[in-house]
């Protein structure tokens, strides 16, 4: 069974940075979607609003809000997923969910297409 577990949460000032990580496990590193995905309160998973993505060929894909200021990378044999968060404001503060679809023509961007979803980790960004 696949698992995804989100760390890497926490509280910070503005301005500061903060780096997620995802652990998948019961995965075989496979070809596959991975993305972050954001909730300001407990929404379902298809009302997620997506944050970064990473296709099978390493293509990312980025929302607005974060354009230039996040980034999303993969490690271990695409067990793992990270999202380096830079020049945190206040808007950013909300649950982090790591996502994965296992798909061969997967998109990203699409939370309704998910096979996997981790159960979350808050940021908070103090004034």
């Amino acid at each position: 069974q696949v698992r995804l577990e989100e760390s890497g949460g926490g509280t910070v000032e503005s301005g500061g940075s903060l780096r997620l990580s995802c652990a998948a496990s019961g995965y075989n590193g496979g070809r596959a979607c991975m993305a972050w995905f954001r909730a300001f309160r407990r929404a379902p998973a298809k009302t997620r609003e997506l944050i970064a993505g990473i296709d099978p060929d390493g293509r990312t894909s980025y929302g607005d809000s974060v354009k230039g200021r996040f980034t999303i990378s993969r490690g271990n044999g695409n067990t793992l997923l990270y999202l380096q968060m830079n020049r945190l404001e206040s808007e950013h503060s909300a649950m982090y969910y790591c996502a994965l679809n296992t798909h061969v023509a997967c998109i990203p961007s699409d939370s309704n297409g998910m096979d996997y979803w981790g159960k979350g980790t808050l940021v908070t960004i103090s004034e």
